[in-house]
């Protein structure tokens, strides 16, 4: 009887050790990734060379890419700025979400004045998105995560609460403004909620050269190359703030302005492509923002020095030896814009999916829409893997619950962490949705290969229906809506369905708000 005793207790002592043993390999499995969310602003679906880009050089992006996993069905939740990222940071598609286009809060008086602005503080940034708004950043804080942000804000004015540093972040510097973004030498920024002053002068965006100014000679473009380069600010306060951090889990949203317009960039990169391109027609601000005397260089030198960041970001986390327990993910705001100098059909910078007004940004068609999206998680990701899973940027939030274990909140995301590990087990969006009152007003949804667009939803212009199959038809050229009712029918079930009044009139769109919004031309 003591034998057998001695035997169970033997045997507890020996379970109790592998239960140890066990927990702590569970516990080391668990530990919290550092994360770290690269949001690029209006970088079109091909021009980064992992998808397909010729002319601009993107290596770092690149390797990325080769060490992860990229997507070739990526979306933007809406084709333009403010929307893109309030859908990003709460996982509402356009037809919940409380900010539905860009609404630079014009009653307030003359919010497009520079200069004004630049004085009066009170006529800065967008309208305020509702203090009770959960951004998953704030989620991410109560479970141990510190939180960080450099670049553009776009989601509410100073002296308001929608503020970054009161919306879920610990530390937030960069534009509260998105119009003070129409420049990279500011006069300020904000570091949290203070404006943080720059050795700039007060050069309004969209000041041209002098009427008998010589375009050729390089001296008449000084005005438009300052002191103090906002994106080297940025990056320095970033990887101040993960060296500061890296005791713990933090995550970091890179939200950059470039390589939107105004075509400003470090003159290392510009003479690397003048010498590349060769010369080129200076651009004279006939689209608005600031000329330049080599726009193509220009444009590309912009996309360049993005992705030498990127490079030294990451070398950067290896340094700090936290870049083996930190996830990645590079995307863009929406597709590729079409002013200021920039040059699509040059760069082919949606790829096939076309760069020109009215397919591009501002646009719920592909090149308006879909961005491209890296991922890397070394140990995590496999490297070198594509996938061609729908997902959209509303996704983020479902995923971030999925990996660090925070409560969701009513949401329209799939999380594609399975994609991500390689597992089976990936559920499938039945549609992605899109409603976006300006140009005319347009919504769209996707359900698998099919894709419904109308237009002249609030403009005089009569209405448009459209449907297009992605997988035969990917440019969105073949109009089948005539022959496919039925696929019509299920969209406008999904629309009815899934459409909320917006809050705002300016987000409003008549025909869907009528109920008007069926199958019918």
């Amino acid at each position: 009887m003591f034998t057998s005793l001695k035997k169970i207790q033997l045997l507890a002592i020996v379970i109790l050790i592998i239960s140890c043993n066990k927990t702590k390999q569970d516990s080391k499995d668990h530990i919290k990734p550092n994360i770290i969310y690269i949001l690029a602003d209006d970088l079109g679906y091909g021009e980064l060379g992992s998808y397909g880009q010729d002319k601009i050089e993107t290596p770092n992006i690149d390797a990325l890419a080769k060490n992860g996993m990229l997507f070739t069905q990526h979306y933007s939740g809406a084709p333009v700025c403010a929307p893109a990222r309030y859908m990003l940071l709460t996982g509402q598609h356009a037809g919940h979400s409380y900010i539905r286009g860009n609404d630079e809060w014009n009653e307030r008086g003359e919010v497009w004045n520079y200069k004004k602005v630049v004085k009066d503080s009170t006529l800065e940034g967008q309208r305020p998105i509702p203090t009770s708004t959960i951004l998953f950043p704030k989620l991410l804080q109560k479970e141990g995560y510190k939180t960080g942000m450099i670049g553009k804000w776009g989601l509410g004015a100073p002296h308001t609460d929608a503020l970054p540093t009161k919306m879920g972040f610990d530390y937030f510097f960069g534009y509260n403004c998105q119009r003070q973004a129409h420049t990279y030498y500011p006069v300020h920024l904000y570091e949290n909620e203070e404006k943080y002053h720059l050795k700039n002068d007060t050069i309004a965006p969209g000041k041209k050269l002098a009427k008998d100014a010589d375009i050729n000679d390089p001296k008449n473009y000084k005005d438009y190359t300052l002191n103090e380069y906002t994106p080297d600010l940025l990056f320095e306060k970033m990887v101040s703030f993960i060296s500061n951090n890296k005791q713990n889990p933090f995550f970091f949203y890179w939200a950059t302005p470039l390589p939107h317009n105004p075509i400003q960039a470090q003159q290392k990169w510009v003479d690397h492509y003048i010498k590349k391109f060769g010369k080129e027609k200076p651009y004279l601000g006939e689209r608005g923002y600031y000329p330049h005397q080599n726009p193509r260089a220009g444009y590309a030198a912009m996309i360049s020095y993005l992705d030498e960041n990127v490079g030294k970001l990451i070398q950067h986390l290896k340094d700090q030896g936290v870049y083996e327990n930190t996830l990645i993910i590079f995307s863009s705001d929406n597709g590729v814009t079409y002013s200021g100098g920039t040059d699509g059909e040059f760069f082919n910078s949606s790829g096939q999916f076309g760069e020109n007004y009215g397919k591009a940004k501002g646009f719920v068609y592909e090149g308006g829409v879909r961005v491209p999206m890296i991922a890397s998680w070394p140990n995590k990701i496999k490297p070198n893997t594509k996938t061609e899973l729908i997902s959209s940027q509303y996704d983020i939030l479902a995923t971030l619950s999925d990996i660090t274990g925070f409560k969701q909140p009513k949401n329209d995301g799939i999380s594609f962490l399975p994609t991500l590990l390689g597992e089976k087990n990936q559920k499938k969006h039945e549609f992605l949705y899109w409603e976006y009152p300006e140009y005319g007003g347009q919504v769209a949804i996707r359900m698998g290969d099919w894709k419904v667009i109308r237009q002249h939803l609030k403009n005089k212009k009569e209405p448009t229906l459209e449907l297009y199959n992605l997988a035969k038809d990917p440019t969105e050229s073949n109009n089948v809506a005539k022959e496919n009712p039925e696929i019509l029918q299920k969209a406008a079930e999904i629309f009815k369905r899934e459409h909320t009044n917006a809050h705002s009139d300016r987000f409003r769109i008549p025909l869907i708000e009528k109920g008007l919004l069926n199958t019918e031309k």
